[in-house]
């Protein structure tokens, strides 16, 4: 029987937890071996009590312990690193996702040779509030990424595990999990229509800085994807166009002056055609700053700024 390592980030969800390990061993039942990561993003309400409880009454269950909250990237990432099965899911641990999916998933990751199927919680329920800028976000997400999901941030994922080996995870790059996995070479990406739950328990942790967050973080991997290695093509292309531009205002004014004999301490746009020639330098400089970096520092990756503390194991 194959084992499925079952990661649930988590931030005071108190109420659901024992429930919820009850559904995802009944969905397993006879079929795969369970392993469930509780990861405990700094929760307050007791959360914490649950997991431990857990752990010691079931050997499949485990807990990462954050002592403050570093967000959810964060505790995906120490979830996967502890994971040990042959396939990793994702959910939240607010009921809303159905864990009766998952193996179901699982068979579309295999009849279809997929790397990684995304769940589309196709009927949402949960307010206005949300739905309406998650359609947007998920909408100029497909655009910029080429992506054709419909649902990026839905929590109810389902990986091979060498796919979630690959990934580096912080900031708020959860939500572009799929692309991540696209640009590490895992390109077979599918999605389920998945049932959504309404909250039974707690409060949504979601809020305008989470959507802000979201799109400034898919520029941030955009631009590094495609000029991390090469940022003179970024800034030298910039720089080109700065001081074309402000060249050619310069050389106008100058015609001007010569052949009209205007005065150049009349027209601001003097000024302004000397600061693009100048803007035009600095962004040069700044290329040429990054080619340097590049070069001694090649092999830098970004690091987790997660902490890990009591994991449990039980087995």
């Amino acid at each position: 029987m194959e084992k499925v390592s079952v990661v649930v980030p988590l931030l005071d969800e108190v109420e659901s937890l024992e429930e919820l390990h009850k559904k995802v061993t009944e969905a397993f039942k006879g079929r795969f071996e369970p392993e469930l990561i509780f990861v405990d993003d700094g929760s307050r309400d007791g959360s914490w009590d649950v997991i431990e409880k857990l752990s010691k009454q079931y050997s499949h269950v485990k807990g990462i312990r954050f002592r403050r909250n570093y967000g959810k990237s964060t505790a995906l990432h120490h979830g996967f690193a502890n994971a040990t099965g042959a396939y990793i899911a994702t959910m939240d641990a607010d009921l809303q996702d159905d864990p009766l999916e998952i193996p179901l998933m699982i068979d579309q990751l295999n009849e279809q040779g997929l790397d990684l199927v995304s769940g589309w919680k196709q009927n949402r329920q949960d307010p206005i509030t949300k739905t309406v800028p998650s359609r947007f976000f998920n909408f100029v997400t497909r655009v910029v990424t080429g992506i054709q999901l419909h649902d990026f941030n839905c929590g109810l994922k389902v990986y091979r595990k060498e796919v979630v080996e690959r990934l580096e995870l912080y900031g708020e790059r959860h939500r572009y999990i799929p692309l991540l996995a696209n640009w590490e070479g895992y390109h077979k990406i599918g999605e389920k229509p998945v049932k959504h739950h309404e909250r039974k328990y707690g409060k949504s942790k979601f809020g305008i800085s989470r959507f802000i967050n979201g799109f400034l973080d898919l520029i941030t991997l955009m631009f590094v994807n495609y000029y991390l290695q090469r940022p003179m093509h970024f800034f030298g292309t910039a720089g080109i166009v700065s001081v074309f531009f402000g060249s050619l205002i310069t050389a106008y004014l100058v015609f001007m002056r010569i052949f009209h004999d205007e005065f150049l301490s009349r027209r601001p746009l003097l000024l302004f055609g000397i600061l693009l020639i100048l803007i035009g330098f600095q962004f040069f400089s700044i290329g040429l700053f990054g080619e340097m970096m590049v070069r001694h520092r090649r092999d830098t990756k970004p690091v987790s700024i997660g902490e890990t503390t009591n994991i449990i194991d039980t087995e």
